[in-house]
């Protein structure tokens, strides 16, 4: 079996836990944050967990990230 290629742009984008929980940032932190409360955009920079429905398809993208 050939090696799978590792889907780029989801690599840089998620990371796995020591527990096996896949990271990611939040969206809407990157431009227009004038108008978001200080509180929001403080809330936007704690890292959130992908949903266990997801999992599946992320692992598959970053097979060598474990």
């Amino acid at each position: 079996m050939p090696k799978i290629k590792t889907h780029r742009g989801a690599a840089k984008r998620f990371s796995f836990t020591k527990s096996g929980k896949i990271k990611r940032g939040r969206a809407y932190k990157s431009h227009i944050l004038t108008k978001k409360t200080t509180k929001r955009t403080r809330k936007l920079r704690k890292t959130a967990y992908i949903a266990e429905e997801e999992q599946s398809k992320i692992s598959k993208l970053i097979p060598y990230k474990r």
